[in-house]
Parts: C-alpha cells; sequence; structure tokens
C-alpha cells in the first residue's frame, strides 16, 4: 500500500452528522461513494506523500459560514469558503509543501490561491464523471431536508493516514483511512 496523508478542517458534530447522512442516502440511493469513503471535513491539504505525518503550527478558532449547496468541479458540496479557512489552508501549505516527497499516481491537493475553495463535499469524484445524475441528485439531497448549521466555530483541524495500492483509476472504491492526530486550534 501506498500511504499518503490528508490535512482536514473537522466541522463541529451537527455538520459532521448532516454530512455523514446525505453521502450515506446517495449511497444508498445512487451507488455514490467517494465523499462517504472519508470523514466529513474540508481538505486544507490532501492526498499528500509525505514520509510521516506533518506537524501542524498553531492557529486560532475562526466562524465557517456554510453558505449551502453549489456545484464545484462536478461534484455536490457545501460551499463553506471564506477568509479564516483559506488562510488557515495557507499556513497548512507553507507547513507540508516542503514535505512533499515524489510519488506516482494522484496528484497532491494543495492550496492554490484564487484555485483552491474550501468545501464540504457529498458527491464527488464519482458523481462529478455522471453529469446525467446532476438535477436528480441535488433535488434528492434537497428533498432529505437535513438541517444543517448554517456556521460552525473551526476547532479542530485533523491529520489522516490514507492507503491505496496505487493512487490511480477510481482509488476512492479501495482507499483505506485512519485518524493519526487532531490538533485543537488554540485561542
Amino acid at each position: 500500500m501506498a500511504t499518503r496523508y490528508g490535512v482536514f478542517l473537522r466541522p463541529d458534530p451537527l455538520t459532521c452528522a448532516a454530512v455523514t447522512r446525505i453521502t450515506a442516502q446517495l449511497r444508498a440511493q445512487f451507488g455514490l461513494v467517494s465523499a462517504g469513503a472519508f470523514p466529513p471535513h474540508a481538505t486544507l491539504a490532501g492526498s499528500l506523500p509525505l514520509a510521516g505525518p506533518p506537524e501542524l503550527p498553531p492557529a486560532a478558532p475562526f466562524t465557517v459560514h456554510n453558505r449551502g449547496l453549489a456545484w464545484l468541479n462536478g461534484g455536490l458540496v457545501y460551499d463553506v469558503h471564506g477568509p479564516g479557512i483559506e488562510q488557515l489552508a495557507a499556513v497548512v501549505d507553507a507547513t507540508v509543501r516542503p514535505l512533499l516527497q515524489p510519488a506516482s499516481g494522484l496528484a497532491a491537493d494543495l492550496y492554490e490561491p484564487g484555485r483552491w475553495h474550501a468545501h464540504l463535499s457529498l458527491g464527488s469524484h464519482d458523481l462529478a464523471a455522471r453529469p446525467d445524475l446532476h438535477e436528480e441528485v441535488e433535488a434528492y439531497v434537497r428533498g432529505l431536508a437535513v438541517e444543517v448549521p448554517s456556521e460552525f466555530t473551526a476547532e479542530v483541524v485533523a491529520v489522516y493516514r490514507l492507503e491505496h495500492a496505487t493512487w490511480t483509476g477510481s482509488w476512492w472504491r479501495a482507499m483505506e483511512w485512519e485518524h493519526v492526530r487532531s490538533v485543537r486550534l488554540a485561542r
């Protein structure tokens, strides 16, 4: 197995529960598995080929605003982009980018100003490959009427170990992950 790491902002428990409920429903109804293959999160830096888990610098908590459902790169997401999370992603990027190791397969998912957009995935890689389902999936998610907070305090950044044999093809179907550590943002 090839090991990589992800550095994720963990939403509050109510938002995590809402995302989990929706991704489970999308798997049960449409067979969409990629978003539910991960714990609920906003990626700060993902699929990082590193020699080991990164140590994260200190950061302060901030409010994250959930702007609701949106489409991003063919995936259905909750849009949580804003200045606080963008600043945190930049700090994480400055920490992990110098630690990257050469790797084949999937490219590292790193912060790029103007291109990076914070989100909570509900339907991602496999939904992007099925544009014929976009309208139906969005209507289905709206019909679930899952209550999700309109904002939460960003308090926890978690590091996960991600493993897959090759990081090619539909890697999310066979990826395994393990929680390594959580870091509480200090006031």
